[in-house]
């Protein structure tokens, strides 16, 4: 399964010749290429997918993903599911 999380960018940079950013991630920041996305601006809502930032959306759409996200991690915890494991 592949994921996708929605990030706020913070920062805005070049690394050699490569776009890149700051993502935070609800206080949780890390690096993004965005050469995939490099009409991104500061403030904007990125989909970050191992290191890349692939898209952009809405903050609605950002926090609508989120809260799913956190849900599942809710539930998850609920189960006692420790990531990794599969339920039979």
């Amino acid at each position: 399964m592949c994921l996708g999380v929605p990030g706020k960018l913070v920062e805005l940079y070049k690394s050699g010749d490569l776009l890149m950013g700051k993502v935070d991630f609800g206080g949780i920041s890390r690096e993004a290429c965005l050469e995939y996305i490099p009409e991104a601006k500061l403030g904007d809502y990125v989909v970050v997918h191992v290191g890349f930032a692939i898209s952009l959306l809405s903050e609605e759409e950002a926090a609508a993903t989120l809260a799913v996200l956190r849900e599942v991690s809710d539930i998850e915890a609920e189960l006692d599911v420790r990531p990794g494991e599969l339920q039979t």
